[in-house]
């Protein structure tokens, strides 16, 4: 049995945050209104105008909303925005009117999971996860633009609705900094019903942002689907989706420590491992390697775009990084691929 069953993969024991020393505080040990203003602060400093106001439209034209039709002006309206099923009904040459995308609605799913409760470098992932939530809502913030997230919590997943303003991003980080620990003494909302859920509470197109570790209805092997990935492809279907991986190093492989009990967040099964034994490292690794490959496959297949953070890098400069990654992909022509020589090879 590997650490962290329950199909969760191998999350090890249950963390502390940071493994000590006299580096600077971290999130958890600050009170609840300096972490916000030192994630402020952080996110405004080293991402200064990284995304504000330069967001793409949810699809190519002026607009993507629907917003009724009227009569075709000829000589004024573009033939291509005809609206067929109206004209066959009235006889009456109409077009489609669409609202254009000036705003931005931004939904979160955020994984409150047991597993979220552990981390051995500078941050536990349940801070990365309330970063990760930090840097969304401060970068996409502006006029018209509107936030609402979905945070799972012990007893079921608490809804925030989607409205601007900083202050009502804060009340959704001061709920995410306060939140209980999950103990595993009750089964948490699986991750496949929360993102189902906001499938169906979210009618009109968005960016809908899910951060979790991925850990919840992992199949036993390394063939099956995850129970969230059909979910996840019907969310992509409609709306943009990113989803935000958060992982430690602890979970990808094993240190020579010596004997360590691990524990598995779900159900609280202790088990003793002797990290010794060269032989036991490897497998641990080569099972959690197996385990993450098939994340960032289900991932790819449902349509979302994937961000990968962990707890021992820097996150900002990753999130960077995806950012930049992502305008240069939405810039290339179709048909080229990044760096191709556009006048091709002589």
């Amino acid at each position: 049995m590997m650490p962290g069953t329950a199909g969760r993969g191998p999350a090890g024991t249950r963390g502390g945050g940071a493994a000590g020393g006299d580096g600077p505080a971290t999130i958890h040990e600050l009170a609840p209104e300096r972490r916000l203003r030192r994630l402020e602060l952080t996110i405004t400093r080293r991402l200064d105008g990284l995304l504000h106001g330069q967001y793409l439209g949810l699809l190519p034209g002026s607009g993507s909303e629907f917003a009724g039709s009227r009569e075709y002006r000829p000589g004024e309206d573009e033939v291509r925005r005809m609206d067929w099923a109206v004209t066959a009904r009235t006889a009456v040459p109409h077009v489609r009117q669409v609202d254009a995308d000036r705003e931005l609605s931004t939904w979160l799913l955020v994984d409150g999971t047991p597993s979220m409760d552990f981390g051995t470098a500078d941050l536990e992932k349940r801070e990365l996860a309330v970063a990760a939530v930090a840097a969304v809502g401060f970068l996409t913030a502006g006029i018209g633009n509107r936030l609402g997230a979905h945070v799972v919590t012990q007893e079921a997943v608490r809804r925030f609705p989607a409205r601007g303003g900083r202050n009502h991003l804060l009340a959704v980080l001061r709920l995410l900094l306060a939140a209980p620990r999950l103990d595993g003494a009750g089964p948490a909302p699986a991750l496949a019903g929360a993102i189902d859920g906001l499938h169906r509470s979210t009618a009109r197109r968005g960016l809908m942002v899910v951060v979790s570790d991925f850990l919840d209805g992992l199949p036993d092997d390394d063939i099956g689907e995850p129970a969230w990935e059909t979910p996840l492809r019907r969310l992509g279907a409609r709306h943009q989706v990113l989803a935000v991986e958060i992982t430690d190093p602890r979970e990808l492989e094993l240190p020579d420590v010596g004997l360590i009990t691990l524990v598995d967040p779900e159900s609280g099964q202790r088990r003793e491992v002797s990290t010794g034994d060269r032989r036991l490292r490897e497998r641990y690794a080569a099972a959690a390697t197996r385990q993450r490959q098939l994340v960032r496959r289900a991932l790819r297949r449902s349509g979302a775009t994937h961000l990968a953070l962990r707890t021992d890098r820097d996150w900002v400069a990753d999130l960077v990084r995806h950012v930049q990654a992502q305008r240069r992909l939405a810039g290339t022509p179709r048909g080229r691929t990044p760096g191709s020589d556009p006048g091709g090879a002589a």
